[in-house]
């Protein structure tokens, strides 16, 4: 308790009236940055034998093997990135452990040519987490064990912030400089918590800490829905992100009405959540459309496995654990077979991967 009151102070001096004002990047910045990529493809990535972010990284259930094989299907067939979810349990238990962690999936990953994407916070799912042992996967039921950052307590009691402030300080200052981060999400869906704007006030502050630091990474806030009545929220996230980041799972007319739209911000887009087959988000479908437009398109789900999310998000039908015929999200089953090889196929004949 005293290093992390040491560091809160330490924070609180960094995190000065002036480091706080507002330190966005230019569209000319963000544009220029964003040529330098290349076209990004690539899938939210959570191991196929973790439940969730805390079975990640906990110490005793940090897979090297399991990663670097399902990394590697990702990188057989052209993905370049991947979005990962810490939380800040993780950081508060040992940040020097979670970062040695961290420090050790950068490397897996830049040995696949793979620059993961990270996000801080979730507003999505169980409220509560806890670090320890996880539960088991409830069958058939999407996403079961997927825990919010933070944890319902923290989130309602402002007084406990300063913890969440140091967390983002101090990872963001370990590795602002670090090449083989692609970018910065610092709060996923900051809407689902409570259909509302309640998240915005932890939302604002979450971008005043890291424009503190400053990484030399660009920093973002995925926007969930850009057609809803949270107008204050997605506006807040469209006029203080580096690179405008979205979710659609929609079909291909509701993606291109999105891109259009946030086209006219000027800035680089990237959807960091699609395909849901069911709901005509497909690879087939989606991924021409982001190629043609140049927009970056990270879909939900790498390899089948712990999160369920092969059954779609109310699905009922299934919770004796039997395979959907179709699959809502994933690309692999656990032996990197494709579920379907047409879709693995257009994935390497778009980002030219032999």
């Amino acid at each position: 308790m005293k290093k992390i009151a040491l560091f809160l102070f330490t924070v609180a001096i960094i995190t000065s009236v002036d480091a706080q004002k507002e330190n966005i990047w230019s569209a000319k910045k963000a544009n220029h940055w964003y040529q330098k990529q290349g076209w990004l493809v690539g899938g939210n990535f959570l191991p196929s034998n973790a439940i969730n972010q805390l079975e990640m990284w906990q110490a005793t259930t940090f897979d090297t093997t399991t990663i670097s094989r399902e990394l590697g299907y990702a990188e057989g067939i052209g993905m370049n990135t991947m979005r990962v979810f810490l939380h800040d349990l993780l950081w508060k238990e040992n940040a020097v452990g979670f970062k040695k962690r961290i420090d050790v999936f950068l490397t897996i990953a830049a040995n696949h040519h793979i620059k993961p994407l990270f996000v801080f916070f979730d507003d999505c799912w169980n409220p509560n987490a806890k670090l320890g042992k996880q539960p088991e996967p409830k069958p058939g039921v999407h996403n079961s064990g997927w825990v919010k950052s933070p944890s319902n307590d923290v989130y309602n009691d402002s007084t406990q912030w300063g913890y969440l402030q140091a967390y983002v300080t101090d990872i963001l200052t370990s590795y602002k400089n670090d090449q083989r981060i692609l970018m910065w999400d610092l709060y996923n869906e900051p809407t689902l918590r409570n259909k509302g704007t309640l998240s915005l006030p932890l939302l604002k502050k979450v971008f005043e800490w890291a424009w503190a630091v400053r990484p030399s990474q660009p920093v973002t806030s995925s926007i969930q829905n850009t057609r809803t009545n949270i107008l204050e929220l997605n506006n807040y996230q469209k006029a203080h992100c580096d690179v405008i980041t979205f979710h659609n799972y929609g079909d291909t007319s509701s993606l291109k009405r999105d891109i259009e739209d946030m086209q006219k911000l000027g800035r680089p887009l990237i959807c960091t959540e699609y395909m849901a087959r069911p709901n005509n988000s497909r690879f087939i479908t989606h991924l021409p459309v982001f190629k043609r437009y140049n927009v970056g398109a990270i879909n939900w789900g790498l390899v089948s496995g712990k999160s369920n999310t092969i059954y779609a998000w109310k699905d009922k039908s299934h919770t004796d654990g039997s395979e959907p015929i179709v699959w809502f999200h994933d690309v692999f089953r656990k032996d990197g077979t494709p579920y379907d090889v047409n879709e693995t196929d257009l994935i390497r004949q778009l980002t030219y991967r032999k």
